[in-house]
């Protein structure tokens, strides 16, 4: 599927679907997987990325402007709830996003579509910190 122009396009049909989006999310995990860059961001994680990888998959794709996969299985996202156990600080969210940035960047994401996205994604993130550093 080729992504759809901007104009009309909602964000999912912009990146170009399923097949685009389930890359960013892949390229999201493997990174953080793998690069010592974003180690405060994977610690905290737990050892298998299986489980988050298809969470934020389906996540996004609702978020997106996509299939509501997320709300069809768990209900309301409640972002903020969810994710209160782990520790969310200015360096977790910081390598989030960077992450984030880079699993654009390397599948290719439009750059326009990548600036809006990094702007919404801030937003998120940034409301998702609970410790003050």
């Amino acid at each position: 599927m080729e992504p759809t122009e901007p104009s009309s396009a909602t964000p999912f049909a912009w990146i170009g679907g399923e097949p685009r989006l389930r890359a960013v999310v892949d390229k999201f995990y493997d990174l953080m997987d793998l690069e010592p860059g974003f180690a405060a961001l994977r610690a905290v994680h737990g050892s298998d990325l299986d489980k988050a990888r298809d969470h934020l998959f389906w996540f996004l794709c609702g978020w997106m402007g996509g299939p509501d996969y997320f709300v069809e299985r768990f209900g309301h996202p409640r972002l903020r709830a969810r994710h209160m156990p782990f520790k969310i600080g200015i360096l977790e969210r910081d390598q989030w996003l960077a992450c984030m940035d880079q699993a654009m960047a390397d599948t290719g994401v439009d750059a326009a579509l990548r600036e809006r996205l990094n702007t919404s994604f801030f937003q998120t993130a940034d409301w998702m910190r609970n410790v003050a550093a």
